[in-house]
């Protein structure tokens, strides 16, 4: 059976959405506002989620799969090392805006430059070679790691972040991928909630 692998190019999509709004605010000197603020804590939480599942449920259930491959093995190695490499320009940027920092503008650019590269590699590398070794109850296993951590809850954060401003055609793909409960919570709630949350807004 096929993975679908929308909902992770969704996401994707959106930490790569996040941080260029990120770097415009830095640019434009709107970045110590609140709704820019509330947007980026938004980007870090929802990067821990989709990472800490990586590392925990995703990683380690390939790595069973290609024991003994080198460069398969190889590959993985490098997934979790990216992620590590990410911390500290995570903490840079954090901290370069709770100081209100000059050097915001650069610190950003780092961290969208190596995200992006991160990302890509993913996507080019480790999403085919999941494709090829993970069965369908594999993937729900760890997608259901990111259900559990989001909860309700996040996931009425998490869904109409998703969909934030993306197009009108991949906003359809990822909803038609959702149950049809979900989607009806976020029409009809979810992203009113979202909206009144004002994230990234500068006004």
């Amino acid at each position: 059976m096929t993975i679908d692998f929308t909902p992770m190019y969704a996401a994707h999509d959106a930490f790569r959405r996040d941080l260029e709004r990120l770097g415009k605010a830095a640019a434009d000197g709107t970045a110590d506002t609140p709704a820019v603020r509330a947007g980026w804590d938004n980007f870090l939480h929802q990067l821990h989620i989709h990472h800490t599942a990586e590392d925990s449920d995703l990683w380690p259930r390939v790595e069973h799969r290609v024991a003994g491959r080198a460069q398969e093995v190889a590959l993985l190695a490098e997934m979790e090392a990216e992620h590590a490499r990410l911390d500290p320009l995570l903490t840079s940027v954090d901290a370069a805006l709770a100081g209100r920092s000059g050097n915001l503008p650069e610190r950003v650019e780092a961290l969208s430059t190596a995200l992006d590269e991160h990302l890509r590699h993913e996507e080019e590398s480790a999403l085919p070679l999941i494709q090829e070794e993970l069965t369908a109850a594999d993937w729900g296993a760890f997608t259901g790691r990111i259900r559990r951590q989001q909860g309700l809850r996040g996931a009425a954060l998490f869904v109409p972040w998703i969909v934030d401003g993306i197009p009108s055609a991949d906003r359809a793909r990822f909803l038609g991928v959702l149950p049809p409960p979900v989607r009806v919570l976020n029409r009809l709630f979810w992203e009113a909630g979202y909206r009144r949350r004002g994230l990234w807004r500068q006004s």
